[in-house]
């Protein structure tokens, strides 16, 4: 097999692999993962808490694991609600262009890179085509009974747990009957 068969056929793995991407799973990132929630104790009732996704993860579903790991962390901790201090959601886009008559290549193929350009001429770029990823972070701070009736953005971390956790999770499968 010549060099040039090894790499189109390294190359159309991974292509295939990106191509069947599923959304990232509601579970906590690991240190070789790119994807899932993290969380970390920044004072007593202070923490940072994070969830990134990959390309095939919507921004809605991002922001919405997001919260479910902020009300996860309070309740954790032993508190009934919380709040967010700060709080945003960053969107990262690379192009992936697909290119034909690139200098010593022979055929067509695919090439990520970070800046949107596409339409031909220019080294055989025919199309460029946006693959963005999100991350939702946050500061939130935890609240007693009596912080939260003072305050209005205070969030029940059980009523988030009712409300979004069943779309975050995978339902349990019982054991198949005998």
């Amino acid at each position: 097999m010549s060099q040039i068969a090894k790499i189109s056929a390294t190359a159309a793995a991974v292509l295939l692999l990106a191509a069947c991407q599923t959304p990232a799973s509601y579970q906590p990132r690991t240190p070789d993962s790119h994807t899932g929630y993290t969380d970390e104790q920044l004072a007593q009732n202070r923490w940072r808490v994070t969830f990134t996704g990959n390309s095939a993860t919507k921004r809605e579903t991002v922001e919405n694991y997001l919260l479910l790991r902020s009300a996860e962390v309070a309740l954790k901790a032993n508190y009934r609600w919380f709040l967010f201090d700060t709080r945003d959601t960053k969107a990262e886009t690379t192009y992936q262009s697909d290119f034909a008559g690139w200098p010593g290549w022979r055929g067509r193929g695919r090439y990520w890179h970070s800046w949107p350009y596409g339409g031909g001429g220019w080294g055989g770029v025919d199309t460029a085509h946006p693959i963005t990823s999100y991350e939702a972070y946050a500061e939130i701070v935890l609240l007693t009974d009596d912080q939260a009736k003072a305050e209005p953005r205070a969030m029940g971390a059980q009523d988030v747990l009712d409300h979004i956790g069943p779309t975050a999770r995978p339902p349990e499968t019982s054991a198949p009957k005998p």
